[in-house]
């Protein structure tokens, strides 16, 4: 019998796997429903862009209809695979700042900036080094870029014009200004988390890991949870767990796996079927994301990503070393910028520089050369929801992510900020050599009403997902400050679905941080 069974082998998972079987006297079987992270695009950071229609890595989620951008249906990438989402992204380490998790603190206890500043460290394996706010031999290796097209320093030089301040450090004492991003990369390869935690320990005795394997549902006795059921290759497993079953799906498939096993809104999984071991209408609820405007410009000069020679950037990676465009994250500059509608002193707007046309997600190629630039609103109010289509494991769950939704209008007014700044960022003397004509918007001249039906039109989800089983203090949480889910026992969730709220940037060193401090928890229990 296994002490520790986790599902979901992505960015929390491994960490926990790795953290939990430290001990060897500890059993742990973790659970993964994609394949192993075999694929050279996995780790040849360029190969992202060729990830996107891989539908064996991806759990290829679409959103319900949005009502307040067209009713379009949003197309939300997530990893299925070893690292999940850590093995797709595009590699930007980014925290957000302490205010953001002072925030967290308040709504659940020990969640902080100065309670959680010690895992960030621990995590982080820095090539500048260690100082008071960066770890520099943890197992995660975050690293400067070995590659980046001239197009960035464009962007950086332009940004620079319009009055932004250049920052070496967006994870440092400020996160205003733009920069070069630092990626999660070891020597030019990209470091997910099955990469950083899970390979080194694999050979460990007392972890399994079982990929291809799909959590139907937790099995209890009583309120205590004590097995998962799962499907490999086939055939259908019940494992028992000696001391708790910890979720990492995410938060989509978290709130999921959750629900199919009587855990939430206990109306709703009546009307599927499904028994209910605790009524807990939280789960689901909550969720946020990050929204983005994408502004796209032709280049009259061939120098962007377009167009690239693949066979000669493969050959310069895998051949020679891990030199070259193979190396690029794609979306190698950007920043932090705070808007004039800022409510307090945080940067409250990121961009993410692409010398290259991104038009819906790079799924749909554009003729020629061109540059993106994606801008997002970090804190939005808006709140959507996710509830079960079936009681089926296989089905996929029903997404609202209800963007542009709040009642003040608050949200789709700072869209527009974005908006409104990206045209004035491309307008910058550093891009006259290169400027083209407008891609989206079809013009540079759109008036706020012109700008908001843009927004409606083409706003794309940056792949932020959080908060389906939300943190707190109060009763209304799914779980509670030691991710232990409320009202049963034996269960945790530990992922980006338990954040109260959204940090200002990416969220996967967030998510990473959270599994180091939660398995400190789960030893201390």
């Amino acid at each position: 019998m296994y002490d520790y069974i986790i599902i979901g082998a992505g960015s929390a998972g491994c960490v926990l796997a790795n953290r939990l079987s430290e001990d060897p006297g500890t059993k742990v079987l973790l659970l993964e429903a994609g394949p192993r992270d075999w694929h050279p695009f996995i780790h040849m950071p360029a190969g992202l862009a060729k990830l996107v229609n891989r539908k064996g890595v991806n759990w290829d989620y679409d959103t319900a209809p949005e009502p307040h951008l067209d009713n379009r249906v949003l197309w939300w990438p997530r990893g299925k695979v070893l690292g999940g989402s850590s093995s797709i992204n595009a590699m930007c380490y980014i925290r957000g700042v302490p205010a953001d998790y002072d925030d967290w603190g308040r709504a659940a206890h020990g969640w902080d900036w100065s309670s959680v500043l010690p895992y960030f460290k621990r995590a982080e394996g820095n090539s500048r080094g260690g100082d008071a706010l960066h770890g520099g031999d943890g197992p995660l290796s975050v690293s400067d870029l070995r590659h980046h097209n001239p197009l960035s320093d464009v962007f950086l030089q332009a940004a620079q014009q319009a009055g932004m301040q250049a920052n070496p450090d967006f994870n440092g004492p400020v996160q205003a200004g733009v920069g070069l991003y630092q990626v999660t990369q070891r020597d030019g390869a990209r470091c997910s988390s099955a990469a950083a935690y899970l390979a080194p320990v694999r050979g460990r005795p007392n972890l399994t890991v079982h990929t291809g394997a799909l959590v139907s549902r937790i099995t209890f006795d009583g309120r205590r949870a004590n097995g998962v059921t799962y499907a490999m290759r086939g055939k259908a497993f019940h494992q028992p767990a000696a001391r708790e079953v910890i979720v990492s799906g995410g938060a989509i498939n978290s709130p999921q796996v959750l629900m199919l096993s009587g855990v939430g809104p206990a109306d709703a999984l009546r009307r599927h079927g499904i028994a209910v071991v605790h009524d807990a209408a939280g789960v689901g609820a909550n969720l946020q994301d990050h929204l983005d405007i994408c502004t796209l410009q032709h280049s009259i000069q061939p120098v962007t990503y377009d167009r690239i020679n693949e066979p000669k950037m493969a050959f310069d990676y895998f051949l020679r070393g891990h030199k070259g465009a193979g190396s690029s994250n794609i979306a190698e500059a950007g920043g932090f910028w705070r808007s004039p509608l800022a409510p307090d002193e945080r940067c409250d707007v990121q961009f993410h520089f692409v010398p290259a046309m991104l038009d819906d997600h790079g799924r749909h190629r554009l003729p020629g050369d061109g540059y993106t630039l994606h801008a997002c609103f970090l804190r939005p109010r808006s709140r959507g929801r996710l509830t079960l289509a079936s009681a089926r494991a296989g089905d996929k769950p029903r997404i609202e992510a209800n963007y542009l939704s709040d009642a003040e209008g608050f949200d789709l007014r700072m869209m527009v900020e974005c908006a409104k700044v990206s045209r004035e960022l491309f307008a910058q003397p550093a891009f006259d050599p290169f400027r083209g004509a407008p891609i989206y918007p079809e013009r540079s001249d759109l008036s706020d009403a012109e700008l908001v039906a843009f927004i409606r039109r083409k706003a794309e989800s940056v792949y932020h997902p959080v908060g389906t089983c939300r943190m707190g203090d109060d009763d209304g949480a799914v779980v509670d400050a030691s991710l232990r889910v409320r009202g049963v026992e034996g269960l945790r969730v530990v992922d980006a679905s338990v954040m109260p709220s959204l940090p200002g940037g990416n969220t996967n060193a967030p998510t990473i941080m959270i599994a180091e401090r939660a398995a400190d928890l789960i030893k201390a229990a």
